[in-house]
């Protein structure tokens, strides 16, 4: 029934800054040119099961993902600072890289930050978690060959249709 995560959902302060954010340093293309926005709208409250909602946000992709990206200027949000991994709810998303040296200084380049600490080498993965320039957590990893979750190892497992 289900067949993978279709994409993955993420509010922002500044939806322009983060979209080319994540075009340039992830390689994320628009789906379409013009996006989308609601307000004052009782179908988009009620999928949203946000009262009085209004917001604007984009559609991006990059290989097997989709990244959904809204703003929304109703109603104003009481957080000030993103989620942290030891929060509760959905902390970060991970992307999977073939150079992570390479790639982690192009993302420096872009405008992620990584606390000056280096990646670690576990063995399967090297990994290391970054933050873009809203502060929201990215994995970046780079899988050993066949480690068991490589994303090579994901589509040849993946039901046919």
């Amino acid at each position: 029934m289900i067949r993978g995560i279709h994409h993955i959902g993420m509010n922002c302060r500044d939806i322009e800054r983060m979209k080319r954010f994540y075009c340039e340093a992830l390689g994320f293309e628009p789906v379409d040119d013009e996006g989308f926005s609601w307000a004052d709208q009782e179908v988009m409250d009620h999928i949203v099961d946000v009262p009085k909602s209004a917001a604007k946000g984009c559609m991006l992709r990059a290989g097997t993902c989709y990244l959904e990206m809204f703003e929304y200027s109703a109603p104003q949000s009481d957080l000030e600072k993103p989620l942290r991994p030891y929060d509760r709810g959905y902390t970060h998303f991970c992307i999977d890289v073939t150079d992570i040296e390479k790639d982690i200084a192009h993302l420096k380049a872009c405008g992620m930050t990584f606390n000056d600490r280096d990646f670690v080498d576990v063995g399967h993965v090297k990994t290391l978690y970054g933050y873009d320039p809203e502060g929201n957590v990215i994995e970046v990893q780079q899988c050993a060959p066949a480690n068991g979750f490589t994303l090579e190892e994901l589509r040849e497992n993946a039901p046919a249709e």
